[in-house]
């Protein structure tokens, strides 16, 4: 069952490591698995919701999300998206950001570096909006209960997050603009900051805002074919199993899609703050997708979804620390493998945690299994 389902993950992950290392040499074989345990850590929660809203479909549709969707997850946001940031941002066009990447990586380089503080903060923004959103909501499950209780209450004010973030963009561009006036060159990019950081928090209202769009008329959806089903029911029709193999079905398609590429942009986004190499970022991301989709496939054929509660916490702190390196990074420089290994730190800690959770659970269910036989043993003895 495990090998069936990740089969094909482990062949690619052997051969995107294999071929990093004999094209690249070794630093990108780093850089890779890097790049491919951090989109799994950031997308561990999106494989749950996929697999969630996945079993409500049909074979075929499952079909259709795991073949094209895999197309549209890995060449379209881990290939074709970082070379359009990187054509945009660099004001080249994306056929001539592939040349100089295998033609002049010099030039490359150098074009990537003068474009950085834009990705930065594009990045560092739209990163910046996932882990607010998530931190200031009130959830019934906390991890770190002294931080996320008092923010889960802050979070009762509207757009928070928003002025949130709009204060950390101001105060970095500000900062940035102070430092253009000892550091030549650097004027107009103050600016460019602050335009790019605005455009990355308006992508994410907007990415937000057809999720949960779609997320309305999925619900509208449901609640129609209950209407019809019961309407079969009273009249004494049999009640089709097929109700999302039509057009409820299409808007669970379109639905994930749009959940992938907003889980897509903070995997992508945040590879910028671990390597301009756009190739390793492709590679890196892909072999990620491949497990990512794999966990999904696993999730909904074993009918039951992850029981490590704290892995979507961890996740997102991991977002939220990529967000900080991102907007540090406009001024100063940090270690690439600090910024990768940050993520898998954070993860492992809400998974030890999520374990102990579910130790202490057992061990407490247990106890009161056992205490409720002694009492049954008490009353058969008494009655005897």
């Amino acid at each position: 069952m495990l090998l069936r389902t990740f089969g094909w993950s482990f062949v690619v992950t052997v051969l995107g490591l294999a071929f990093a290392a004999w094209q690249w040499g070794w630093e990108a074989f780093g850089i890779v698995l890097i790049l491919s345990i951090l989109e799994i850590s950031v997308s561990f929660d999106n494989a749950v919701v996929n697999a969630g809203v996945l079993k409500k479909m049909n074979a075929f549709w499952q079909r259709i999300f795991l073949t094209v969707g895999i197309l549209i997850a890995v060449f379209g946001m881990r290939l074709v998206f970082p070379v359009v940031i990187v054509a945009i941002s660099a004001k080249v066009g994306p056929i001539e950001a592939v040349q100089l990447a295998l033609d002049d990586p010099d030039r490359y380089e150098d074009l990537v570096t003068d474009a950085h503080p834009a990705i930065a903060a594009f990045g560092g923004m739209f990163l910046l909006m996932i882990f607010l959103d998530f931190i200031l909501e009130d959830r019934e499950i906390k991890w770190l209960t002294w931080l996320e209780r008092p923010l889960a209450k802050l979070g009762r004010i509207d757009m928070l997050s928003v002025c949130v973030a709009l204060v950390a963009l101001l105060a970095t561009a500000m900062t940035f603009a102070t430092h253009a006036h000892v550091s030549t060159g650097h004027a107009d990019k103050a600016a460019t900051v602050l335009l790019s950081g605005v455009a990355g928090l308006i992508t994410y209202l907007v990415v937000g805002g057809l999720s949960a769009h779609f997320e309305h008329r999925l619900e509208e959806e449901e609640e129609h074919e209950h209407e019809e089903a019961e309407k079969a029911r009273a009249q004494g029709k049999p009640v089709s199993a097929v109700a999302l193999a039509g057009k409820a079905a299409f808007f669970l398609f379109v639905y994930l899609e749009v959940l992938d590429a907003s889980f897509s942009f903070d995997g992508v986004i945040g590879a910028f703050a671990i390597t301009n190499h756009i190739f390793w970022m492709a590679l890196g991301l892909g072999i990620g997708a491949m497990y990512v989709r794999s966990l999904t496939v696993y999730l909904v054929r074993q009918g039951t979804l992850d029981d490590y509660v704290y892995l979507e916490h961890g996740a997102h702190y991991a977002i939220g620390a990529l967000a900080a390196i991102l907007l540090i990074t406009i001024q100063h420089e940090i270690s690439e493998f600090i910024t990768g290994l940050i993520g898998v730190v954070l993860i492992a800690a809400s998974f030890l945690a999520s374990v102990r959770r579910n130790r202490a659970l057992a061990a407490a269910g247990e106890g009161e299994s056992t205490s409720e036989e002694e009492d049954e043993d008490a009353e058969v003895t008494s009655k005897a």
